[in-house]
């Protein structure tokens, strides 16, 4: 049984549009109607949902508890909190200066950041209906751990010395825009509840909106008008390279973990191979270079490096791992 944004887009693609069924533009359009029905329909739905469980959440209070734990565990409670909050790698980046200004160990604060565009719960979501529950485990898991040995890796290096030292005014903001996040959420009534998580779904996708549609623009595009042949000639044959050249070439674009989604399917219908995907998909929301543009403000260009390195040797790492050995 066809769904029904599948109907919607078929209705308004071939009826309302005239377009010709089986055409590259009808096959690109109808791509379009449908992922972008199906993605803003579980948006509204799941993060409003999400946000009013998450009304009373007391920031400040999780950065308090992270500071005064033993710091194996504080990587993995930074990797969780990353996962829980509903940011792309760029808006993540004040609670981070934030957590620095409180002299939470740079480690801990930075599993929070790889891990938080990493695991997107629509994205999850989204994931799981497209490949699976098994992948959606897997998928979580290898962000999980991809943050904790990032934290464990910085604080080993003793990175912090690699920090803009002149950015205290910076970290100080941060600060004051966590104690606000903190005040926000407060014990709240369910009408309180209501009124934050409405504000909320409002203010994500008035964010998120526009990369949404680039995101389902660039596969529908893929989908209609890239034929599969050149598509599995390149990165389709699951060549050792194909995995390094997509995390490479997936770092000038900027998108989140929900907008990635419908690309990797387009990618995936086109034959290239999961972990060749999964590499490109992954560098482009976690090592973007707007969010390393943004990172400079508060980083020596050694640290950037540094996590730059790990991020691309970690996605190749998992793309080869998918590839020849998971699936």
């Amino acid at each position: 049984m066809l769904s029904i944004f599948t109907q919607f887009a078929s209705w308004l693609s071939y009826s309302v549009l005239q377009l010709e069924p089986g055409s590259r533009l009808a096959d690109g359009v109808h791509f379009f109607i449908e992922d972008t029905s199906k993605i803003y329909a579980l948006l509204f739905g799941l993060i409003y949902f999400i946000a009013l469980a998450r009304a009373s959440l007391n920031v400040e209070r999780v950065r308090d508890y992270l500071q005064g734990k033993n710091r194996f565990l504080g990587y993995i409670l930074g990797a969780i909190f990353g996962s829980v909050t509903p940011f792309c790698s760029c808006s993540s980046i004040p609670l981070f200066m934030g957590f620095v200004s409180a002299r939470i160990p740079l480690g801990v604060t930075m599993a929070f950041l790889l891990t938080s565009p990493l695991i997107n719960e629509v994205a999850i979501v989204l994931l799981g209906s497209l490949l699976g529950f098994k992948f959606m485990l897997a998928y979580i898991t290898i962000g999980l751990l991809l943050g904790i040995a990032g934290g464990i890796l910085i604080d080993a290096l003793r990175a912090e010395r690699w920090l803009q030292p002149f950015l205290a005014n910076q970290y100080s903001a941060g600060a004051e825009a966590v104690s606000q996040v903190s005040a926000e959420h407060k014990t709240l009534t369910l009408k309180d509840r209501h009124q934050f998580a409405k504000q909320e779904t409002m203010m994500i996708i008035t964010r998120i909106w526009k990369w949404v549609i680039i995101g389902v623009g660039i596969g529908a595009f893929i989908h209609g008008f890239i034929p599969q042949a050149w598509i599995s000639e390149n990165l389709g044959a699951g060549q050792w390279w194909s995995v390094p050249v997509a995390s490479l070439i997936a770092i000038p674009m900027y998108t989140n973990a929900t907008a990635i989604v419908p690309i990797m399917e387009t990618l995936l219908t086109k034959g290239v191979p999961l972990g060749t995907t999964l590499a490109f998909c992954m560098s482009a929301v976690a090592a973007s270079l707007p969010e390393f543009m943004m990172l400079k403000q508060v980083m020596t260009y050694r640290l950037l490096f540094i996590i730059f390195s790990y991020l691309f040797l970690a996605f190749t790492v998992v793309g080869w791992l998918f590839n020849y050995v998971v699936f």
